[in-house]
């Protein structure tokens, strides 16, 4: 994006990159956890994507490099974000002004995250938005069957593979902090879930949003006709992407 800078910083012991916009309002900041099944991505590889998101919402975004899996298997992923959550707080920010953030396996994270923290009493953020993300760590879903045959990225194959390592030998794949749609929504923060109505994980963001309406939050489902998981990752050069980012702006400034 242009009129974004980025900087390096370790926050809370964890190596993270800033995305800084041009006029952004700074007292506001996105925690974005990256996408890439828990063990691969980085900070680096989505800093495009979050500095996207920021320029859109008019304010700053730090991406953090979480440990990732088979190395550090379930929950080391929630310990580094919510490390960081609490040394924002500890900055300065309040946490209203705190929106979490992720695509695909990040976006798991930008909302157990949150239960994380609802449970440890800690003052929650003022919003969520998750990008198509993967949440079933049962792979029960319908569409990973139904969409198996449009989706150009995901399979069941893979998403298998993905959450043996990310649940490592001691991980529940029902553990509501590991698989979101066995969570309790009371008390959650309003929430943006998107996906590409081709993905196969397209259930996980539609059953996310029900749950989360019948326990009483705020949600914006957006499914976008055609597309890919992630499909915002091609903000700039699609105008279905920035089309999104624009309603997610709408959406984040009408509060």
């Amino acid at each position: 994006p242009e009129g974004v800078t980025y900087k390096s910083e370790v926050v809370a012991g964890i190596e993270a990159i800033w995305a800084l916009p041009v006029g952004a309002d700074t007292s506001k900041v996105i925690l974005y956890t990256h996408g890439g099944g828990f063990a691969v991505g980085s900070a680096a590889s989505h800093r495009k994507l979050a500095g996207h998101l920021a320029k859109h919402l008019g304010v700053t975004a730090v991406v953090i490099d979480y440990r990732r899996a088979p190395e550090h298997p379930f929950p080391a992923q929630i310990e580094d974000a919510t490390a960081v959550y609490r040394d924002l707080l500890s900055r300065g920010y309040k946490a209203q002004d705190i929106t979490t953030s992720g695509d695909s396996a990040g976006g798991n994270l930008a909302i157990a995250t949150v239960l994380k923290l609802r449970d440890d009493g800690v003052p929650l953020p003022g919003s969520v938005i998750a990008f198509s993300p993967w949440l079933d760590m049962e792979h029960v879903g319908m569409t990973l069957e139904t969409n198996a045959a449009t989706d150009a990225l995901v399979g069941k194959g893979i998403l298998e593979a993905m959450s043996g390592m990310f649940l490592g030998e001691q991980g529940s794949r029902t553990d509501p902090l590991a698989n979101p749609l066995k969570a309790n929504y009371k008390g959650f923060p309003r929430l943006y879930v998107n996906a590409g109505s081709n993905e196969t994980l397209l259930d996980n963001a539609t059953g996310l949003a029900s749950i989360a309406k019948d326990a009483g939050v705020q949600v914006t489902l957006s499914v976008v006709d055609g597309m890919q998981h992630v499909f915002p990752f091609l903000a700039g050069r699609a105008v279905e992407a920035d089309e999104e980012l624009r309603r997610i702006a709408k959406w984040f400034k009408g509060s």
